[in-house]
């Protein structure tokens, strides 16, 4: 009898032990309480056990399930969603990414520049046109209020001091143009000179945001300008011969070109509202291509090492970006510079004693001679002058060049 006894009561204890719940919230919660036990003690750095999990903490982590107790739906209750400063406050508790170091000889082994926008120019879709309908070219500049001035900046690459000037082509109020000696209406050519003049007085005189040398002029005493000008949409010195150097011309919207004549023909000038002559090509579509000769230079003051200046545009051809040397430097790497900069297309412009920059009225690298032509680049901080302005808008409506009488 007690052994029958005893084997009734073992029997009842099995049941027990067997009905006690088995659910897989139990089993996870296990699993969860043993990795925050023993986790903490292996990652912890000071040997330290770390503080427990709240249940609450634990049922977040779980899979997605139904709430059946009373208890569970008022712990959901209690897990209320971060309000957007808390969110805000636990994002500025990450600790700060470290950038990494890169030397100024590592920009020169960049192949091209990054490539944000493969469409050409400034022309973006019109939602208004209907299938069919001729594309119609719309006007990139943002509404007023968005004004991006021109920026000025030292920067030194592979051991070679720079000043670099970024020009918002999209900036409502910027506005490049070409400044001429002795407040000249045309530029100097084998019919007409007005000779050259200080670069200081030149400054002081168009008042822009920043003033550069422009292109290259002859030694003699007519002091030609080189190349076909053209500033404000309209003719400053016109040749229908012209074919020598490259040009960098903006078209209607802003839209910045660069055409060597002798190897792809001669620009639209017509179709520039601004456009200067110099050279010779440092870049094109992202490649260096220098070939002095074919575009008709000969001197060796040029295609030798010399203290220089260049203007060039990324692909997609919103800014421009103009840039002194401050160290003489070959045609070669002034071209690498010019790429790790980011121009996808770039021309050398007039150099040696003729590099000059002002910053406002302040002269940052004075001319080492007279200048008979600047490069003039306005901004919100320092106004373009109203007939400018006025013109601009003209030459976008389709007011074109029709003053060619300075022939050359």
């Amino acid at each position: 009898m007690q052994s029958r006894t005893r084997s009734r009561q073992n029997r009842r204890r099995t049941r027990r032990v067997s009905t006690l719940p088995s659910t897989p919230f139990v089993t996870l919660s296990c699993a969860f309480l043993t990795c925050a036990i023993v986790l903490p003690k292996l990652w912890n750095p000071q040997g330290s056990l770390l503080p427990l999990p709240s249940y609450h903490d634990l049922t977040q982590a779980l899979p997605n399930k139904t709430l059946n107790t009373a208890s569970e739906k008022a712990s959901s209750q209690e897990r209320a969603p971060q309000s957007p400063n808390q969110k805000s406050q636990s994002l500025s508790q990450k600790p700060p990414q470290t950038a990494l170091p890169v030397t100024q000889e590592a920009a020169l082994s960049f192949q091209k520049p990054l490539k944000s926008d493969k469409t050409p120019g400034h022309q973006p879709t019109d939602p208004h046109r209907k299938p069919g309908e001729p594309k119609k070219t719309v006007l990139a500049r943002p509404a007023e209020g968005t004004a991006r001035p021109v920026t000025l900046e030292q920067r030194k690459i592979a051991g070679i001091p720079i000043h670099l000037i970024n020009i918002d082509l999209a900036d409502p109020k910027t506005f490049i143009s070409v400044g001429l000696a002795n407040q000249a209406t045309q530029a100097n050519s084998a019919r007409f000179s007005k000779g050259d003049e200080k670069f200081n007085a030149m400054v002081k005189r168009y008042k822009a945001a920043v003033t550069a040398n422009g292109t290259f002029f002859s030694m003699d005493a007519q002091k030609r300008v080189m190349g076909n000008l053209v500033s404000g949409g309209r003719f400053l010195k016109y040749s229908p011969w012209e074919n020598y150097g490259t040009t960098l011309g903006l078209r209607p919207g802003n839209r910045p070109e660069m055409i060597t004549a002798r190897a792809e023909g001669q620009p639209k000038w017509e179709q520039h509202w601004f456009s200067l002559t110099a050279g010779p090509r440092l870049l094109k579509q992202g490649e260096v291509s220098i070939n002095p000769k074919q575009e008709g230079f000969t001197d060796p003051a040029v295609m030798g090492v010399a203290t220089r200046s260049a203007i060039g545009f990324p692909e997609h051809g919103k800014r421009l970006l103009l840039v002194t040397f401050h160290k003489p430097v070959s045609l070669q790497k002034e071209a690498a510079i010019m790429r790790s900069l980011g121009c996808y297309e770039a021309m050398n412009l007039d150099g040696g004693t003729s590099v000059a920059l002002a910053k406002g009225d302040r002269v940052l690298h004075p001319a080492g001679r007279d200048l008979t032509n600047v490069i003039t680049i306005y901004d919100a901080h320092h106004p373009a002058p109203e007939a400018l302005q006025r013109s601009w808008a003209e030459f976008q409506k389709g007011d074109r060049v029709a003053l060619k009488q300075n022939e050359s």
